[in-house]
């Protein structure tokens, strides 16, 4: 095992992504849409825009992940006070159903994550992990 930061980054988002498609196999839930309903849950009815910036995706990716979610009922687009240019995303109830069970996963995958870490572990790791995310973030708008 590569004991750099990077590795260590990529392997965890890797080790996560997996155990959770596994928790959704038979949901129908594919890659990239547990990610959207979970952003929904706190911000429902989102432009693409916000979705895209806030999930990481280009607007490309985006609007194909978009579409196979609206076929398959999870989402709807609407336009708000009359622009046409802009579409807002909302979970319809099939995808109220999903992001709970999403939801449940990601706790249940935490929850093994952390099995052996203090509070105050988690604690200093969090603070430096969102250091880590601002310094990046911030180097990125520049």
């Amino acid at each position: 095992m590569d004991d750099t930061l990077h590795y260590l980054i990529m392997a965890n988002q890797m080790l996560v992504q997996k155990a959770l498609l596994e928790r959704l196999r038979d949901t129908g839930l594919t890659i990239g849409q547990p990610k959207i309903l979970d952003y929904l849950k706190d911000h429902d009815g989102s432009s693409q825009k916000d979705i895209a910036k806030a999930c990481f995706l280009e607007a490309g990716s985006l609007t194909t992940i978009l579409n196979k979610m609206e076929e398959k009922g999870l989402i709807e687009r609407r336009i708000l006070n009359g622009n046409r240019r802009s579409f807002h995303i909302f979970m319809t109830d099939e995808g109220r159903q999903k992001m709970q069970l999403v939801d449940s996963s990601f706790s249940e995958i935490e929850k093994k994550a952390l099995s052996d870490v203090s509070d105050e572990e988690l604690e200093t790791f969090m603070a430096v992990y969102k250091k880590i995310y601002k310094n990046l973030t911030y180097k990125e708008d520049k």
